[in-house]
């Protein structure tokens, strides 16, 4: 199974710079061992069970509201029993249509 975790993490009340903080949260994701990929929005990461990501991603929400009065966060979820890799699939499929294969 792969479940895929797109989310967001957003300190609020911590003035506009916002991107140290952030970093806690990516730091976490990156010490969790599973794939994930961190672009200017979201980071996206992937394992075996919701119980796995939804864990990691708590952490991440905890390391921020560690240094921040309030926390925002969006999370999409796409989970696919004949999964894997889907994080890195995706993109290929997308890229293979795009070149006309």
């Amino acid at each position: 199974m792969s479940v895929l975790v797109a989310f967001s993490v957003t300190p609020l009340g911590v003035g506009e710079g916002v991107g140290e903080i952030v970093a806690e949260a990516v730091r976490v994701v990156r010490q969790s061992g599973l794939p994930n990929k961190t672009d200017a929005m979201f980071t996206v990461i992937e394992g075996d069970t919701w119980e796995e990501v939804m864990a990691v991603v708590q952490r991440a929400v905890e390391a921020v509201a560690a240094r921040a009065p309030r926390v925002s966060t969006v999370i999409k979820v796409d989970s696919r029993a004949s999964a894997r890799d889907a994080m890195t699939q995706k993109v290929t499929s997308v890229e293979r249509h795009l070149s006309g294969g």
